[in-house]
């Protein structure tokens, strides 16, 4: 592998990342070769372009100003690590299994990690992987 892939790997996350932060999920998709992300703490896996978007918009509704901080970034053979601060304000509704929470207001951040695998040979992800502890969100604000 060359470096000037791996450089372009590490970019393609750094724009992924920022590009979701500002809700620009055209470009989002476009950093995929297929769109795919599998949830590590809650199980769930979102895979292909409408299920991709229908994530963003049950993440993003009850945390609208979702951000991420990077905290480190590396890349290795095919993936890319990353781990970071996530924050966000409870503004809108949030759906915990049955249960529907009413925005609090309340603000969290929580320091998480992420992998992104590349095709071979490509800047493109395949797929990211979030590792994080899902209560971890309803304790910062409260609720669990």
């Amino acid at each position: 592998m060359t470096d000037a892939l791996a450089e372009a790997r590490l970019q393609t996350v750094r724009d992924h990342m920022a590009l979701e932060v500002t809700h620009d999920w055209d470009a989002v998709i476009a950093t995929f070769e297929h769109p795919r992300y599998e949830m590590y703490g809650g199980g769930q896996v979102f895979d292909g372009e409408a299920a991709v978007r229908a994530y963003f918009t049950a993440s993003r509704t009850p945390f609208p100003d979702q951000g991420n901080e990077i905290i480190a970034i590396s890349h290795a053979d095919n993936t890319v690590l990353v781990e970071f601060w996530l924050t966000g304000t409870h503004l809108g509704p949030l759906k915990v299994g049955s249960r529907t929470i009413e925005p609090t207001g309340k603000s969290f951040r929580m320091r998480m990690a992420a992998s992104f695998e590349f095709e071979p040979g490509s800047a493109k992800i395949r797929c990211e992987r979030p590792y994080f502890d899902q209560a971890g969100v309803l304790r910062e604000l409260g609720i669990a």
